[in-house]
């Protein structure tokens, strides 16, 4: 496998990641660069672990985990998704309001984001890849992606106003339909 193959897998990888830091920022969560940090650090290393946990694995699990890899990400996107849209819906509830830069939050997102990884992992050892390189590029090539989506976000965040806390909620729901989808497909 070449590196320029291994580069667009890794920023396949990224776009789920980079959509919810994207999402995150615009519906204000993100304020500043610590928080940046936060979300692209998690998924970054989270994207460059999952590789390598999936290639130890090996061809002999494939089976197992394939089985329910996709439902689990779907459940866990669909949960932080319909917090956001229902946190969305009643500004006036504080505490209702789920900061996906923070906590048990972000930890789930960042493995409902990074199962796809695992899958990548598993194929990368059954074509006997050295591993290494891959994991490197995947997680350095999601944290920067995720921190320029967070820029984005930011930007087009005012423009949208409070509702973007709704779109973000069904962007992460899409996001796991898709997984589901292309799984079962």
């Amino acid at each position: 496998m070449s590196t320029l193959e291994m580069i667009l897998i890794a920023i396949g990888l990224a776009m789920d990641a980079s959509a919810v830091s994207m999402t995150a920022a615009a519906a204000g969560f993100v304020r500043d660069l610590r928080a940046v940090f936060r979300l692209a650090f998690h998924f970054g290393l989270f994207q460059a672990v999952m590789p390598f946990i999936g290639w130890l694995l090996g061809s002999t699990v494939v089976d197992y985990i394939s089985a329910w890899d996709h439902w689990v990400a779907f459940a866990l996107l669909a949960i932080v998704g319909g917090r956001m849209i229902y946190s969305g819906m009643v500004p006036d509830e504080k505490e209702l309001i789920v900061d996906p830069s923070r906590g048990w939050v972000l930890i789930t997102l960042s493995i409902a984001t990074s199962i796809d990884a695992l899958a990548a992992g598993l194929s990368f050892s059954v074509l006997n890849v050295n591993i290494w390189l891959p994991c490197l590029l995947i997680g350095i090539i999601t944290f920067i992606l995720s921190a320029l989506s967070t820029q984005i976000g930011r930007l087009v965040g005012p423009w949208l106003g409070q509702k973007v806390e709704i779109l973000g909620g069904f962007i992460l729901m899409g996001i796991g339909l898709r997984i589901l989808v292309t799984h079962l497909s």
